[in-house]
């Protein structure tokens, strides 16, 4: 005897699924980060003995900095596109491999600092921390702590030292305070540097702006390669580079 309810149900005879309903409105799902970088320099310090004043710049922090002291040096010119922007791969993978072994503070402040403008590794040395707030768990600082300390580069026209302090914060969130803080901060820093040994006095500070093309002179002194093909001055060791 044939078991009817074990045969498979024609297709003809399987109802028609229900439509599903059209909702009155759509609610979406939103997605934002708002990122905002600030930063403050001042004007540049001239410095008599540039060679001395550089082996100095990392004490130029004492009493402020809250963390050890970092002191990244001008890149070569085979990094010289190394860019944080992560809109252009190939510069930002010349800079993470430029600055790997660089402690998460440093990362930090040259990720605000370069993004602004305020500093440009083509030709200023940076002696950076962290100068107030504090660090995530991995060692980055939270988005209202404030990174920063001294910068240096050398005048073209003249090959001595000019030293400005240079701060910087932000990140996802923003707080009033910050900027006063930050104002205090960038005005102690300027004490110490103006109460170097070196110290000349205060003078405006028009930094060179590295020229595009095949780049650069390699210093006799220390073997440097220097990005910008129209320096006169080694911008790691300040020598003259001498031109064919």
């Amino acid at each position: 005897m044939p078991l009817e309810f074990l045969k498979r149900r024609k297709k003809q005879d399987e109802p028609a699924p229900a439509a599903m309903p059209q909702p009155e409105e759509i609610v979406p799902e939103e997605f934002e980060v708002r990122i905002h970088y600030r930063a403050k320099s001042t004007e540049g310090v001239r410095m008599q003995d540039g060679q001395a004043a550089l082996r100095e710049l990392p004490q130029m922090l004492a009493g402020i900095a809250k963390a050890d002291v970092d002191v990244l040096y001008p890149l070569p010119v085979e990094l010289s596109e190394a860019s944080p922007s992560i809109v252009q791969p190939s510069e930002a993978m010349q800079w993470l491999t430029a600055h790997q072994g660089d402690s998460p503070i440093a990362r930090h402040a040259l990720l605000v600092l370069e993004t602004l403008g305020a500093v440009d590794l083509a030709f200023d040395t940076l002696a950076v921390s962290l100068l107030h707030g504090e660090t995530d768990t991995s060692g980055y600082p939270e988005y209202n702590a404030i990174v920063g300390g001294v910068a240096s580069h050398w005048d073209e026209a003249t090959g001595d030292m000019l030293v400005r302090a240079v701060v910087g914060w932000g990140g996802r969130g923003v707080r009033g305070d910050t900027d006063r803080t930050a104002q205090k901060i960038l005005s102690n820093l300027l004490t110490n540097v103006l109460a170097s040994q070196f110290a000349i006095g205060m003078m405006p500070s028009e930094r060179p702006v590295p020229a595009a093309g095949a780049g650069g002179l390699v210093c006799a002194s220390c073997g440097f390669v220097s990005g910008h093909e129209r320096a006169f001055y080694c911008p790691k060791c300040g020598m003259r580079l001498l031109r064919g």
